[in-house]
């Protein structure tokens, strides 16, 4: 394509997007609530489960969001070294907050995003720093990589300074606590994709746990050792606490646990965990520079690149 990608492409690929992610829960996701509704035992939690399959079902024939509350509109873009947009990443970022005014209108999305101080809302989910974009490069690759996640930013996620002697058990005890408390005050509608992010700083471990969250598959594992080891024993302590779906009792309150790392201060271990609840709503699709577009459901944000520790 002479002159890159076509920033109306972008638009018109977001615009879709925005579409698909308000309505249709992903595969992987439904197969988790699936499975734990076969797994759970108490009677009301085993109904609601029942009850969200059958709304995503009817929510995708009628073509309308599956949760009146469509949640943050954002965008996570994986940019190609090589790729090239026409009018550069200005047009870029033009294009996906003028796809998100318009689908909040034609999907339609609810126009959540106010002016935290004064309380306007312009009715379009666009403002000061909204939608949030974030960006990240992958080598070698002309193509752009555009995601939406429609994440409510209300609740469900909680940061804490541990320190290295508290250990693994640390985190689960702050896991435990954090899933305990958002699940007896209706904090987050569970179960949930649980992201917890270990180490950074408080914002790298903040974004990780949300990226965790929103960005990755069930059924991923994280390709380090001691993080999948990790993943496995949070999902299950999750599930023993005895809360289930909606705040019921049950076994159900964790779909997935995703656990992400990053090399952080020898004094420290900050940890923050994310929780994407039952609406969990996210798109993907690459723009290839000769105009194709394949949308998917896996972002696949967390390439080698991605999680690169060493010196190339």
């Amino acid at each position: 394509m002479a002159g890159g990608i076509s920033a109306k492409l972008v638009e018109d690929t977001a615009r879709e997007l925005m579409a698909r992610a308000a309505i249709d829960i992903p595969a992987d996701y439904r197969e988790g609530v699936r499975l734990a509704r076969d797994r759970e035992e108490n009677r009301l939690a085993r109904f609601v489960l029942e009850q969200m399959l059958e709304n995503w079902e009817i929510a995708s024939a009628d073509r309308r969001p599956m949760c009146a509350d469509t949640g943050l509109p954002r965008y996570y873009v994986r940019l190609g070294n090589e790729a090239v947009v026409e009018g550069g990443l200005v047009a870029l970022e033009r294009a996906l907050r003028k796809a998100t005014a318009e689908a909040t209108q034609a999907i339609p999305l609810r126009p959540n995003r106010v002016h935290p101080l004064t309380r306007e809302d312009r009715n379009d989910n666009v403002g000061i720093h909204a939608p949030e974009i974030t960006y990240a490069v992958e080598p070698g690759a002309e193509w752009i990589d555009v995601t939406t996640v429609h994440k409510g930013g209300l609740f469900g996620s909680d940061y804490r300074m541990l320190f290295p002697g508290d250990g693994v058990a640390g985190i689960k005890r702050f896991f435990v606590d954090t899933l305990i408390e958002s699940g007896k005050r209706g904090l987050a509608c569970q179960p949930a994709i649980v992201g917890v992010g270990i180490g950074g700083a408080k914002d790298t471990c903040v974004r990780l746990g949300k990226e965790a969250a929103c960005l990755r598959t069930v059924g991923s594992r994280n390709p380090d050792p001691a993080a999948a080891t990790l993943e496995d024993e949070l999902t299950a302590l999750g599930n023993y606490i005895g809360i289930g779906a909606m705040g019921f009792a049950g076994t159900s309150m964790v779909v997935a646990t995703h656990v992400e790392l990053a090399y952080t201060h020898t004094g420290g271990m900050p940890v923050g965990i994310h929780q994407f609840c039952l609406s969990s709503r996210r798109a993907t699709a690459r723009i290839a520079p000769d105009g194709r577009v394949e949308f998917r459901s896996d972002p696949g944000w967390f390439t080698d690149y991605y999680r690169r520790a060493g010196i190339e």
